[in-house]
């Protein structure tokens, strides 16, 4: 297993390095965790990686010392004690590197961290670099790919117990945590984010915690979730029926519906990621709800629920084959309520596949 993993991370250092060189840095010192986990395998916190352009350095502390031992090892450390300050550390091995020119996270990397390095590492200048590993990760891998199908497969098996399950007296709460303890069932490593259960009008909130509200006081709720397994997350939304389908509720449905459909239908290397936007955008403008629809198509997911790129009006970049993006359109009526459809979506070398399977046609949403 982890000689699978140094076989997986050595490439993408390689890359990264080529990276460093057209930004002319000859040092990179990674501080966002899920960045530094691309990178090396390790899975721990308060670490941070220095990346050269002939070697890296893992600076951590002896806590991880078993688990450095089985998630990467033969990775080079500097492993510091209770005695010894991060910032010291941090010190240390990038004098001991001498670079000129030190590229840092800026995304990621707080202010207080990069000032007193600055005065600890007089001579070396100081380099903000923005998403150097982040366009590596947008791109997955066979076993990434493997990994977030296995999260997308947790989060629907959960899903159709808690559909099977579900009752008019559960509160939102409830659910969300029964949508939890059934991923790890399964075999998940937990919610890949704070499960979102809102019921009637509070749908109209997109990212409403779930709360006392009964899922009997509507006539239908909204479920946006994901699994992670173990590293890799997936982020679906379905909206369940557990009344009588009204009128409005039938027509706002079919044009979310439609949008997303539409947006899927445009996915393939090479389109614009703010076309893929339009093509779902249009369709709610079209309708009439285009003020009601504020926020982007999707996004990437993987080590983070939240990556680049990002389907949005604001984007240009040409999708490519390997990324795994959600295709999200919704519309909310504040007073009434919200619905928002979402699928993940893989860009394959001619096309795209759609790894989500749960059924959305509106007459299969109804709960008996």
């Amino acid at each position: 297993m982890a000689q699978n993993m140094i076989a997986r991370v050595e490439p993408r250092r390689e890359k990264l390095r080529r990276l460093m060189r057209k930004t002319e840095v000859e040092a990179l010192l990674v501080t966002n965790r899920s960045n530094v986990t691309y990178l090396t395998g390790f899975t721990g916190e308060d670490s941070y990686l220095l990346v050269t352009r002939d070697k890296e350095l893992l600076i951590t502390d002896s806590r991880f010392a078993t688990q450095l031992a089985e998630e990467c090892p033969g990775l080079d450390l500097e492993v510091r004690t209770q005695k010894l300050q991060m910032i010291d550390a941090l010190h240390r091995v990038i004098k001991g590197v001498k670079p000129k020119r030190l590229g840092v996270e800026a995304a990621s990397m707080t202010v207080a961290l990069k000032e007193s390095l600055e005065k600890k590492l007089a001579r070396v200048e100081f380099i903000s670099t923005n998403g150097l590993v982040e366009q590596l990760r947008e791109i997955k891998d066979r076993d990434e790919i493997a990994a977030i199908r296995r999260a997308v497969l947790h989060a629907e098996r959960a899903f159709k117990v808690i559909r099977a399950s579900l009752r008019l007296e559960q509160t939102e709460l409830q659910v969300a945590t029964e949508l939890e303890y059934q991923i790890r069932g399964f075999g998940g490593a937990g919610c890949g984010f704070p499960s979102i259960v809102a019921v009637g009008p509070r749908a109209a909130l997109p990212h409403a915690p779930p709360g006392q509200q009964l899922i009997g006081d509507s006539n239908f709720v909204l479920i946006d979730w994901g699994a992670r397994s173990p590293l890799y997350t997936s982020d679906l939304t379905r909206v369940l029926v557990t009344g009588k389908i009204s009128p409005k509720l039938e027509r706002i449905y079919g044009v979310v519906l439609k949008a997303q459909l539409a947006a899927i239908a445009a996915i393939r290397p090479g389109v614009r990621a703010c076309d893929v936007d339009d093509a779902a955008r249009s369709v709610i403008d079209k309708a009439g709800y285009g003020r009601q629809f504020g926020h982007g198509t999707g996004h990437g997911i993987g080590l983070d629920i939240h990556e680049t790129p990002r389907l949005s009006t604001l984007l240009e970049r040409p999708l490519k084959a390997g990324m795994v993006i959600t295709v999200e359109p919704g519309i909310y009526l504040p007073g009434w309520g919200g619905v928002r459809i979402e699928d993940d979506v893989l860009v394959t070398r001619d096309g795209h596949e759609v790894l989500s399977s749960l059924e959305k046609q509106l007459e299969n949403c109804v709960v008996a």
